[in-house]
């Protein structure tokens, strides 16, 4: 008690304790500054899940084996369609749904017994979809549910095509699920309409 007697009577002295105690619990401190990203983003994906050769072949060679197999060349279901309306900021919100309704409605469906590495990919996205589990929209959620209600129907228009359809656009959902979820969105991107 005495020593903290002594630095308050002294200007230098203040400036050590200051220095040598509260510096360092502010720079360890686990609040963020103001102006201060947090470092992980809840709709943010690592790009290395993406980088891996493997999985990566494995989607690629199934989607080629599938739309092989697809008689319409007219209709596309993973596209810029989805975009429709949708802000940046809200794009990987979209693809985690998108990706949740092709592994749910497709992959885990009779489809696994015709295609090889099925059940590989199907884990891979949906381990995907786990790790943005906390990632939400911001905004209005209708025209999201909208672009993906119009997915569906024309999945469902399609028929048994459209399963074939969807599997022949995993290297799409891929690359869409990739862009959306690894970099960062632009400000002033595409606005959604209210």
């Amino acid at each position: 008690m005495a020593y903290l007697q002594t630095l308050s009577k002294s200007f230098p002295g203040w400036v050590f304790f200051c220095c040598c105690c509260c510096l360092p619990l502010l720079l360890t401190s686990s609040l963020p500054l103001k102006g201060a990203s947090t470092p992980h983003h809840a709709c943010r994906l690592r790009k290395i899940n993406f980088q891996q050769p493997y999985i990566r072949n494995r989607t690629y060679t199934l989607a080629k084996m599938a739309s092989a197999s697809d008689k319409d060349t007219d209709n596309r279901l993973i596209g810029q369609q989805l975009y429709v309306n949708i802000k940046e900021s809200n794009r990987c919100y979209l693809m985690k749904r998108v990706v949740e309704i092709v592994v749910k409605d497709v992959l885990l469906t009779e489809v696994k017994s015709q295609y090889p590495y099925v059940e590989e990919v199907a884990q891979f996205l949906a381990s995907l979809t786990s790790e943005l589990s906390r990632c939400k929209f911001s905004g209005n959620r209708e025209h999201i549910e909208k672009n993906l209600e119009q997915m569906k129907n024309k999945m469902e228009q399609l028929g048994e095509n459209g399963k074939t359809k969807a599997v022949g656009e995993l290297d799409l959902l891929f690359d869409y699920m990739e862009n959306a979820c690894t970099d960062i969105p632009k400000k002033g991107g595409n606005k959604e309409k209210n």
